[in-house]
This record gives C-alpha cells, sequence and structure tokens, in this order.
C-alpha cells in the first residue's frame, strides 16, 4: 500500500506542475515581489552585457482599458552577437528573439519567473546542434536564478 502512496503521490506532483506550465517554459519562484524580481533580472542583463530593449506592464495596461490582472510584467532583452549567431542555424529562429522573461504574481501571492528554454526554441526551428545552444541555455539560467537568489 505505501508503494502505491508514494507512486500516486509522484503522478499527481507531476500533474500539477505540468497543469500550470507551458512547453518549453522555465519558471522559477521568487522571494522578491514582482516588481523587485523583474528589477533584478534587468540589472544582471544589463551587467552581462545584453541590452534590455523595452518593458512591457501587462498589468499596468489591463487597468488603462478597465480590467485587472496580477502583477505581470514581460523584459525583452538580447545581444545581436549571440541572436545572430542562433538565427544563422535557422532564420526562423527569429521570431523567438530578442529573448523575453516573464515575471507573474500567481492567485496564491507567489512571484514566479519564467523564460523559454532554449532547447525548446532550438528543437521548434530545428537547430538543436546549433553551437550556441549550450552557452546560451546556461547564460539564461544564470541570469535567472541570480535574480531569484537571495
Amino acid at each position: 500500500m505505501r508503494k502505491f502512496s508514494l507512486h500516486l503521490g509522484f503522478a499527481v506532483l507531476a500533474i500539477s506542475i505540468s497543469a500550470w506550465g507551458a512547453e518549453g517554459l522555465t519558471a522559477l519562484r521568487s522571494p522578491y515581489g514582482p516588481t523587485e524580481t523583474m528589477n533584478r533580472l534587468a540589472a544582471i542583463v544589463e551587467q552581462k552585457g545584453m541590452t534590455v530593449l523595452g518593458r512591457i506592464d501587462h498589468s499596468a495596461r489591463a487597468v488603462k482599458v478597465g480590467m485587472s490582472l496580477r502583477p505581470t510584467e514581460v523584459l525583452i532583452f538580447g545581444n545581436p552577437r549571440v541572436g545572430t549567431a542562433f538565427t544563422q542555424c535557422a532564420q526562423t529562429v527569429g521570431i523567438d528573439l530578442p529573448m523575453k522573461a516573464l515575471v507573474w504574481e500567481d492567485a496564491s501571492g507567489q512571484v514566479w519567473l519564467g523564460y523559454n528554454d532554449i532547447s525548446f526554441i532550438a528543437k521548434r526551428h530545428e537547430a538543436s546542434e546549433c553551437p550556441v545552444i549550450e552557452n546560451l541555455t546556461k547564460a539564461l539560467a544564470g541570469f535567472a536564478k541570480s535574480a531569484v537568489a537571495q
């Protein structure tokens, strides 16, 4: 019976994790508020030589049309040297560049930082053998982990 309960517990956990996540999205819990999480990420991205191209505050835009939305903000950033190298592997990668990261607060008040997994993007565009994938994956994961580190 205990073995069955353990397997059932893992199955429920797997279902609940996949239920909230979108395919190809990596999400990390943040101990900070939404604005601080996004500010931390933007600062790290710039410190690492990337350019912040924009921030889109979806919740502020919702207010402008008379609607409400929990904190939800996108950071758009990139580096033309890295982005061009990735796009040279498959030009259609350009639709997924520049890079984006999303910070949101869920219904329970937990703040998350999410970004598109580079391997997922590469697979989507049949560019899985692209030489920049490994370094780009490590860099993006490092930016996100640093932004939510205590």
